[in-house]
């Protein structure tokens, strides 16, 4: 898996959102390529802004036990499999701002390097590890890239 916390893996995945157009067509799913980019701006905004409600106690309590492994762990997502509410993008999004967003953001992430991320409280997880931080954030970028043939 990419480290998307420093600047190889930064610009592996960078050099794969360059290769999207707004044409680009997704091979399974439904989502459009400016929702997809959406869609992973999400994760950075939990991570980055105050724009997210953030679970109750009793909640994060619940996705620490029943999603966290998913999401921090090593195995791939399926296709087409479940996402959170607010992950899902219904309204069309503007390709090029969308773009721009995620490759500020992640360039953001990098910028502030992996020993920002040790132990840093997550949106949902609470306290997560840097591998854990780079796993979230490079196993869903590579996922949504996958999807759309990049």
């Amino acid at each position: 898996m990419e480290n998307v916390l420093i600047q190889t893996g930064f610009e592996k995945m960078k050099h794969r959102i360059n290769h999207l157009t707004p044409d680009t067509q997704a091979k399974w799913g439904k989502m459009s390529v400016s929702q997809m980019l959406a869609h992973l701006n999400v994760a950075y905004e939990m991570t980055f802004e105050t724009i997210h409600t953030k679970p109750n106690g009793f909640m994060k309590f619940i996705l620490k036990m029943l999603v966290k492994k998913s999401v921090v762990g090593p195995k791939p997502y399926p296709k087409n499999g479940k996402t959170a509410p607010q992950f899902i993008i219904k309204d069309e999004r503007d390709f090029d701002k969308e773009k721009s967003r995620l490759i500020s953001y992640m360039e953001k992430a990098k910028d502030l390097g992996e020993s920002h991320f040790e132990g840093k409280e997550s949106h949902s997880f609470g306290p997560l590890t840097t591998q854990e931080w780079n796993v979230m954030f490079s196993k869903h970028l590579d996922h949504h890239l996958t999807q759309f043939g990049v």
